[in-house]
């Protein structure tokens, strides 16, 4: 089996890479334009022979198309996406090109090359966000059915993707699978997102900024735990292909308690001259902030017998350590 990546130089494509050197995968092909938030060295690929890297944009459709006619994969896994809320707020024209117009250049691409090659075992998988459905109040759960709200240009670039995929399984028969996923944590991502930020500035001993009054809640999954759901559907395909999946933990924190809980887990562990609560600053808040995300993941662990292995605080502490590491 032949297995193409996009965006596999980012934080959950360079995760799962480095589990699928591992797996049973007799090549792999990475697409990455190599982006801000893209570090090659975030690929541990040294030991796997197999391995092609090509820097592309999947906006550029001719490039595209010459990679997957080249390489024949069996397997697509669609992770490149322009992410950062505050920056599709500040700057929308990234998150048009690469999450709507490069969607459309793989499964375009993708479509023609399975119907006129009759691929055996062709499936793609686009990897998206729950912030597609908007936001919850106190109460209630995303589900697969859940009528799409996106509240920010990042999450309404990804519904189009999504609508996009889903199109082209119901019109063409295209085989593929949609995975909606909750705020991931773990190594190699980016310092602008949540976790990291409140890590690296725990140890820089600077302001931990909070938006708003911080009760924001979000479900963290460790990024490990939904590689191994990407690999579920990819073992159980006559259970996934047409199929879409919400992917969650369970684990719900308000931002403020995530933020406490980390500082906490630091100050435990670390012989620091200071604590690292005292550097919690609260800021204005994001514009559109949403006010809480949660999944049920009842389909996924029905459907596939998917569950989570990995305990929380243990992953926050080799997420910490890792970025300590890094420092």
């Amino acid at each position: 089996m032949k297995i193409l990546v996009t965006g596999g130089c980012g934080f959950i494509g360079s995760n799962f890479l480095n589990l699928a050197f591992e797996k049973n995968f007799d090549s792999i092909m990475n697409l990455d334009s190599l982006t801000y938030a893209a570090n090659q060295e975030n690929v541990k690929s040294k030991n796997f022979k197999n391995y092609e890297f090509l820097n592309i944009d999947i906006t550029n459709k001719d490039f595209v198309e010459k990679a997957i006619l080249s390489f024949e994969p069996n397997i697509i896994v669609h992770f490149a996406a322009e992410s950062h809320v505050d920056n599709s707020i500040s700057d929308s024209q990234n998150f048009i090109n690469t999450n709507i117009i490069g969607t459309y250049n793989l499964i375009e691409v993708s479509r023609k090359y399975y119907e006129s090659n009759n691929v055996r075992d062709f499936h793609f998988i686009h990897i998206s966000t729950d912030e597609v459905f908007g936001d919850l109040t106190e109460k209630g759960y995303f589900k697969e059915d859940t009528p799409y709200d996106p509240s920010s240009p990042y999450s309404a670039s990804k519904a189009a993707s999504d609508h996009l995929v889903s199109s082209w399984m119901r019109t063409y028969k295209f085989p593929a699978t949609i995975l909606n996923c909750s705020n991931n944590f773990g190594p190699n991502q980016h310092n602008e997102k949540l976790i990291p930020t409140i890590i690296t500035k725990s140890f820089s001993r600077e302001d931990i900024p909070v938006y708003g009054n911080g009760l924001n809640v979000r479900e963290w999954i460790f990024v490990e735990d939904y590689c191994n759901a990407i690999f579920e559907v990819i073992n159980q395909p006559s259970k996934s292909i047409f199929e879409t999946f919400c992917v969650g933990s369970g684990i719900e924190l308000t931002n403020i308690k995530i933020v406490e809980k980390i500082c906490t887990l630091i100050n435990e562990n670390y012989n620091l001259e200071f604590n690292c609560l005292d550097l919690i600053t609260f800021v204005k808040d994001r514009k559109g902030h949403d006010f809480r995300y949660a999944i049920d993941s009842s389909k996924i662990k029905n459907t596939l017998n998917f569950s989570i292995n990995t305990n929380f605080d243990d992953a926050l502490m080799k997420t910490i350590e890792w970025y300590r590491q890094k420092l």
